[in-house]
């Protein structure tokens, strides 16, 4: 797990700008840097040790001296592709999992991205032809940004670096900043700034003397094939089996993030039920406050597993205090209330652990989902309404006349086309599919990479430490989507076979519970004086005026204090702030300190 940076140069020395670019990073990699520099082309890497701790330094060469590395993230088969390398004559310099990338280039060219199992994004230089490959790995579990240039091509790990590399700071984009207040995050491509493109997962681009020449998807959600099993439950369970052994491959232990759903219990049973000793499990929640939390299940589940468990219950000015700490982490704009709780457990494992299992993806791949259970009738009416999407994804969190009076011009004018990404994605799934296949589709494509792992690769990131997801590993999504529907949800319960397969090694005691979400508690926060406190700095808060409505700015703080209706709308202009704050106005290079967000604004 590690951070990486890179210019492809047209013209001019890109190692220039590398060091403070690696500055920006530094929290990515907290155990050591790396610099490259031959002809045109320019490396740079902060590295966090999980694999090889001494040998498995970055940037990584090749013997013969042709290729160059820098990777994040883990690679779960590599012992399995290092055997095949050897055998055809490799000589590998470390143990190192990243390794595997660049002897495999070596030996299958770009063939080599349709073998590798993990959670990846790298940036490899071919020396002879002057070319950078970078591809990020399936689903998007980990993060890829690129700006094309007249200078040449940048490449970063985190926007906050790669906005080190260019020689001028871009405009904002209003397409993205619309897509974050009405989905949550910016869509596929789009990032809050004009030019800075996300790499998407499951996708490669080349560059050849600093020019972007091909870009292309080693694999979409789109191609999966279809399957049969006779009997889905003996297949989940080998499947598993591979899927997760490889997951627990580390050099130092392996904690888990513990809420009490179903995912994360799952994930707990697996650990014991594969050898694993001494776990460390974490969990987190409110007592007291107006959303409730599922501490006492977690507490039963660690007690009945044998865990080392620790349980953080953070008063709510102590939750709000790390609010700018997530906005600085999160880089890109994404304003999930979660990303407070998830740092909040990062920074409590950071102090025992490298590594925690997390459960994203369960509800993803097996159709756990609520939103996946609309009835048809209310699906057609919202497809009637908002076409496109199969009713699906149909609306936007901007409700009534809200967004007219909320939004400045130039936001207006991009809310006509916010959801075109999602449309185009729709389009795109095979007739064949069912509903519920595209659903699932359209969330793995979207939500899963832009927000959820968003929140679980920076927020861990932010601490040093490295977030492993088994349920978002290509081959167990794969599975899943292309299951039978009837097996995966109906009307009243999703997730039905993981359940089924678990209930051989889980008491099933634990699956009892209705799945909810992982609210926090935003209501709470803006009341009385602080509310008050919270218009004044936004009303004159230049960025907020400069993009949004005075007149909607106030009205939403009434609806709150008549209502408290208006909580997460005000969280997210507050978020907005912040960000632009944090990388507009400025430059932060490190994570801040814990603050009072409205007295940072007020500053």
């Amino acid at each position: 797990m590690c951070g990486l940076v890179g210019f492809a140069a047209k013209t001019g020395r890109p190692a220039d700008r590398i060091e403070s670019a690696l500055a920006a990073l530094g929290h990515r990699g907290p155990d050591g840097q790396g610099v490259y520099d031959q002809g045109g082309v320019a490396l740079g890497h902060t590295r966090l040790s999980i694999i090889d701790l001494e040998g498995g330094a970055q940037p990584l060469r090749s013997p013969c001296g042709r290729f160059a590395l820098v990777a994040n993230g883990e690679i779960y088969n590599h012992i399995e592709l290092r055997d095949e390398l050897l055998a055809r004559g490799a000589r590998f310099a470390t143990q190192s999992d990243s390794e595997v990338i660049l002897q495999g280039y070596a030996a299958w060219g770009r063939d080599v991205l349709t073998r590798l199992e993990g959670m990846y994004a790298f940036a490899l230089h071919d020396v002879e032809q002057d070319e950078v490959l970078l591809a990020r790995d399936p689903l998007g579990m980990k993060p890829l940004y690129c700006h094309e240039g007249s200078s040449g091509v940048r490449f970063a790990s985190e926007i906050k670096a790669l906005l080190a590399l260019l020689p001028q700071q871009p405009d904002l984009n209003p397409t993205a900043l619309v897509q974050y207040l009405e989905a949550q995050h910016p869509l596929a491509r789009d990032t809050p700034f004009c030019g800075v493109e996300r790499i998407l997962p499951g996708e490669a681009v080349l560059t050849r003397a600093g020019q972007c020449v091909e870009r292309w998807r080693h694999w979409s959600v789109v191609r999966t094939a279809p399957t049969r099993h006779a009997d889905p439950i003996a297949s989940l369970d080998a499947l598993m089996e591979d899927v997760f052994t490889q997951h627990q491959r580390a050099d130092v232990p392996i904690g888990l993030f513990l809420s009490g759903g179903v995912d994360s219990t799952v994930l707990l049973g697996l650990m014991r039920r594969y050898g694993m000793e001494d776990i460390h499990t974490f969990s987190i929640g409110f007592p007291g406050s107006s959303v409730g939390d599922e501490l006492d299940v977690a507490t039963r589940l660690a007690t009945h597993f044998g865990t080392q468990h620790r349980v953080i219950t953070p008063e709510p000015d102590a939750l709000l205090s790390r609010l700018l700490q997530t906005v600085w982490a999160a880089d890109d704009l994404m304003r999930d209330p979660a990303n407070l709780p998830t740092l909040l457990l990062a920074e409590e494992a950071s102090k025992t652990m490298k590594v925690v299992f997390s459960g994203e993806g369960g509800d993803e791949s097996f159709a756990g989902y609520g939103r996946y259970r609309t009835g048809v009738a209310e699906r057609l009416i919202k497809s009637c309404l908002f076409p496109g999407t199969g009713g699906f994804r149909a609306r936007g969190d901007l409700r009534g006349s809200m967004a007219n009076q909320l939004l400045g011009p130039d936001l207006r004018a991009a809310r006509t086309r916010w959801r075109t990404p999602l449309i185009e994605s729709w389009k795109a799934y095979p007739a064949s599919w069912s509903a519920l296949q595209k659903m699932q589709a359209l969330d793995l494509e979207h939500a899963l990479p832009n927000n959820l792992l968003v929140k679980a690769d920076r927020m861990l990131m932010a601490h040093g430490v490295e977030g492993r997801m088994p349920f978002v590993d290509r081959r167990i999504v794969e599975w899943g989507l292309m299951l039978p529907d009837d097996l995966k949800s109906d009307r009243n319960e999703g997730k039905k076979i993981l359940k089924q397969w678990a209930a051989s090694f889980m008491p099933t005691e634990h699956f009892a519970a209705k799945k909810r979400g992982f609210y926090v508690p935003v209501n709470d926060w803006w009341r009385g004086d602080r509310l008050a406190s919270l218009g004044q700095i936004l009303l004159s808060n230049e960025s907020i005026r400069r993009w949004f409505n005075p007149k909607g700015v106030t009205l939403a703080l009434e609806i709150q204090q008549r209502s408290g209706g208006a909580g997460r709308l005000l969280m997210s202009l507050l978020q907005f702030a912040l960000w632009h704050r944090l990388f507009v106005e400025s430059t932060v290079t490190e994570l801040p300190g814990q603050i009072d967000p409205l007295a940072y604004l007020n500053e």
